[in-house]
């Protein structure tokens, strides 16, 4: 067990060493001016101490024996001290400030880096890690990461100060500093022990904040389904469980601090007593003078601070080690998208064709050698059952994620061959969840692009969107909540078309994204969609029949491969599949109707039954 204890802590200390030499390497100017200011403060407190001494022996005690002291030498004892202490000072501040400003600049390189990293990611890896995990890794992992180099500077300058007072020791009177540097070994191996039985207890405190962050994201974003569902308290006993091992996981941190601190600061203390009574012995036989013994005193109490101040940084290295672990291994993640040089065209309608398509999530296949084309300007409707790959394939269509063979080609250019950037300046999706801003309905709609309020209220009325916002209380500059929450699900989903829209695309995705609006409005929007200016090709998920209908040509995928396409009039002639699909809910409705009147003798036989559709679906 020691054995593994000691295997642990060595790789931990290593580790942090490599991580330190990081930050080191990275902002060397501010390290080393950090270090000379503490080099600085490190030498001005053993010379305070050698103007203590020379000041007691040349003005406190010719001051007793006497009576008076000189003038000169009384100005020159207190220039002496004062200077030191000016000196020291300054070193305190230049190192205090050059330690912050060389740690919260590590930190806000490592926040960019990682955020960086995500946008650049894949959804495909974003699928596999939570939230909660990815806010810990830009938050308190990177913070943790760089914890030592705050007493790091302080640290490697105040080694002057150790090899200084041991020097000045020395050469002071070298039974005394044999007597006090017995101390050292004690407080090394004591040292020693503290890091081995702190280090996992560390560990274990930084990995549990990050499952505490996870669990109260995760709770919080999912707030609709604990409510509904009733299991507020459910949460709060998870949530409690882990924040209370978290709670224990410090407090035993706090435990181990508060046995070794105490011996570490009393450590120094007993040598200061030893040499003290050592000391007094030799002064009685004249071997020193009380000025000698004073300074030899008050330097072995400041040798005693460099050793705690190298304490104070391996203290910090378990923690920082394990944020450093979580942060570089969201850095060094695979999946980044390659990028070409191809230059896409500036205007019009895309054409769009999709060969060989095929994707998995894991093991699992959900698109399988999917094949067809959309030529410019035309509208598409993407028909299938539940899981049949349609999201997926929109996902894919916007390079959210690529196949995992196929090619996706836009004006006969493969995606992947596209430069940076250049599909989400031609391609627009508005996806099933609307996600807005806690920001005006203006922000959310054009978000950094520079449009007038002209071009957006044309959006809005594409999206048939302007009456409402015509309504809301400030117009375009009415905010709407965190995630839209002042507005409805049908509003929401209007402001998420018009964001597309503005950005004028050429090849607009919609994944069912207007299914929280009537049937009425929906028909509306896709008609002002084909009949706008800068006509876009459309590829749209659809469900409902009436829309469908609006479509060129419909794809019909089920258990991700193309089984028809053709027109909605010939699919339904031909595709028993989607025939049953898109009047399955119709039936539904004609069927219920029937069992209404045969329950009621006096219903009328000629009513409408469409009706409780139109109804049903408007309240969806």
């Amino acid at each position: 067990m020691l054995r593994v204890a000691n295997k642990v802590t060595s790789a931990v200390m290593r580790q942090g060493l490599r991580v330190l030499g990081v930050a080191i390497r990275t902002e060397k100017v501010v390290f080393t001016f950090a270090v000379l200011a503490s080099a600085v403060y490190g030498g001005m407190t053993v010379a305070s101490a050698w103007a203590l001494g020379w000041a007691t022996e040349n003005v406190v005690l010719p001051a007793f024996d006497r009576g008076q002291v000189a003038s000169g030498t009384l100005w020159t004892g207190v220039l002496l001290i004062m200077g030191t202490a000016l000196l020291k000072a300054l070193g305190v501040a230049g190192r205090r400030i050059l330690a912050g400003l060389m740690q919260y600049r590590m930190q806000a390189r490592s926040r960019r880096d990682v955020t960086k990293q995500y946008l650049r990611l894949p959804l495909a890896w974003h699928h596999r890690h939570p939230t909660g995990q990815l806010l810990s890794n830009a938050s308190s992992d990177a913070e943790a990461a760089w914890g030592p180099l705050a007493p790091l500077p302080m640290a490697v300058g105040v080694v002057v100060m150790l090899f200084t007072a041991a020097i000045g020791i020395l050469l002071t009177d070298l039974m005394l500093a044999l007597v006090g540097f017995l101390i050292f070994p004690a407080i090394a191996l004591l040292n020693l022990v503290y890091q081995r039985r702190l280090s996992p207890l560390a560990t274990r405190a930084q990995q549990l904040r990050a499952e505490v962050s996870e669990i109260a994201h995760e709770s919080f974003d999912g707030a609709l389904v604990v409510k509904t569902l009733g299991r507020e308290e459910r949460e709060t006993d998870r949530f409690r469980r882990r924040a209370h091992e978290l709670r224990d996981a410090n407090i035993a941190v706090g435990r181990v601090r508060g046995l070794f601190d105490p011996m570490l600061e009393a450590l120094p203390t007993l040598g200061v007593l030893a040499v003290l009574a050592v000391g007094a012995l030799r002064m009685s036989t004249g071997s020193i003078d009380s000025g000698q013994l004073v300074q030899i005193a008050y330097l072995f109490t400041l040798l005693s601070f460099p050793i705690r101040a190298l304490g104070w940084v391996l203290a910090e290295l378990p923690r920082s080690v394990v944020g450093w672990s979580r942060v570089q291994a969201v850095l060094e993640a695979e999946g980044s998208m390659t990028y070409g040089e191809a230059a896409p065209r500036a205007d019009g309608p895309a054409s769009l064709e999709v060969k060989d398509v095929s994707y998995a999530y894991g093991d699992a296949e959900v698109l399988h050698d999917v094949t067809f084309d959309v030529p410019a300007g035309r509208t598409v409707a993407l028909v299938g059952p539940t899981g049949s790959g349609k999201s997926t394939l929109v996902q894919l269509l916007a390079r959210l994620v690529d196949p995992g063979s196929g090619q996706i080609r836009l004006d006969g250019v493969d995606l992947r061959d596209l430069p940076y950037g250049a599909v989400a300046r031609s391609v627009a999706l508005v996806p099933q969840q609307t996600f807005l801003f806690d920001d005006t309905v203006r922000g959310n709609i054009a978000l950094d692009l520079p449009v007038t309020d002209e071009r957006v209220w044309e959006a809005l009325r594409v999206a048939q969107a302007d009456g409402f916002v015509a309504r809301l209380g400030d117009g375009l500059g009415t905010r709407v909540g965190e995630r839209g929450a002042t507005l409805s699900g049908g509003q929401r989903q209007r402001l998420a078309l018009a964001r597309a829209v503005v950005r004028e695309p050429r090849l607009l995705l919609l994944d069912d994204a207007t299914s929280s609006v009537d049937p009425q409005v929906e028909a509306r929007i896709l008609y002002g969609l084909r009949d706008r200016a800068e006509a876009s090709t459309v590829v749209v998920v659809a469900y409902r029949m009436a829309t469908i209908a609006l479509a060129d040509e419909v794809v019909f995928l089920d258990r991700g491969r193309i089984t028809d396409r053709g027109t909605h009039e010939e699919l339904l002639d031909r595709c028993p599949g989607y025939r049953d699909l898109v009047t399955a809910y119709e039936r539904e409705e004609l069927e219920r109707s029937a069992l209404d009147a045969d329950a009621d003798p006096d219903a009328d036989p000629d009513a409408d039954p469409g009706t409780g559709l139109e109804e049903e679906e408007v309240s969806a």
